[in-house]
């Protein structure tokens, strides 16, 4: 035998936001309520009318009792509620790191990391690191073809000399391939 719907204090209430449900959601929570007691019909029923699974019309129903009789639909939870720091405390945290890393240097992801748990007193996943400096638009960039510190003068004496060396010894019979 089915339960007894529970909430009649709240039919009045229910009937009001019949009458002014704005959207979809507002309209079911409301008939969630109104079904049951107005007209006896049970869950399956109601849930059916309003074109809902049973589970979802028991859960509009308890919504709008444990509400009070508030129809409107909460907004959902937005922004960043599990946040370390603020987005301005982020961005004086990352300026020193950013800074040097415009000026030619490489950032580091592990020393900002170490930074990090520092300020916040405890370890922090390496992801977090990498959430961090992406909210701040920074990307890995790494050098394509060179170091940022290199000599290309240097290096191209580098490749003239060591061609000549490996001649060398080739020619005077010290290479890898010697016949005997």
């Amino acid at each position: 035998m089915a339960r007894i719907a529970s909430g009649k204090k709240l039919l009045e209430k229910a009937r009001e936001c019949l009458a002014k449900a704005r959207t979809v959601s507002e309209l079911r929570q409301a008939q969630a309520v109104v079904f049951p007691l107005e007209f006896g019909c049970s869950m399956e029923r109601t849930a059916t009318m309003i074109g809902v699974s049973k589970g979802w019309a028991c859960s509009l129903r308890t919504k709008f009792i444990r509400s009070g009789g508030e129809c409107a639909e909460r907004p959902p939870h937005g922004g960043r509620r599990h946040e370390n720091m603020t987005i301005e405390e982020e961005k004086d945290f990352l300026s020193p790191f950013i800074n040097k890393a415009k000026n030619g240097g490489i950032l580091i992801v592990s020393e900002i990391k170490q930074a990090l748990d520092k300020q916040l007193g405890r370890e922090t996943a390496l992801a977090s690191v990498y959430n961090l400096l992406h909210r701040h638009d920074w990307r890995k960039l790494a050098p394509d073809k060179h170091h940022p510190k290199s000599d290309a003068n240097a290096q191209a004496e580098w490749k003239k000399n060591s061609q000549n060396s490996s001649r060398k010894s080739r020619a005077s019979g010290l290479g890898k391939h010697q016949s005997n």
